[in-house]
């Protein structure tokens, strides 16, 4: 799997009884994807995640994270 240097947050909501996730660095909509299980919310994150990157004609953000990627 490549390293894919752009924070993914993952969050718990009662609300919608299911764990959601947030890209920091893609502000434009605050959650993008979510899951049933935390696993399974951390693969549909990865996924959207590789959609944004594959987006033809739109510039990447610079990642804000400042963490260093093993």
């Amino acid at each position: 799997m490549t390293a894919l240097r752009y924070q993914m947050v993952i969050i718990w909501s009662d609300e919608d009884n299911c764990y959601l996730v947030h890209f920091p660095d893609f502000p434009e909509q605050k959650y993008r994807t979510h899951g049933e299980t935390y696993e399974e919310a951390a693969r549909n994150g990865q996924y959207v995640l590789e959609l944004l990157l594959e987006k033809d004609g739109l510039p990447l953000p610079e990642p804000i994270s400042e963490f260093e990627v093993a």
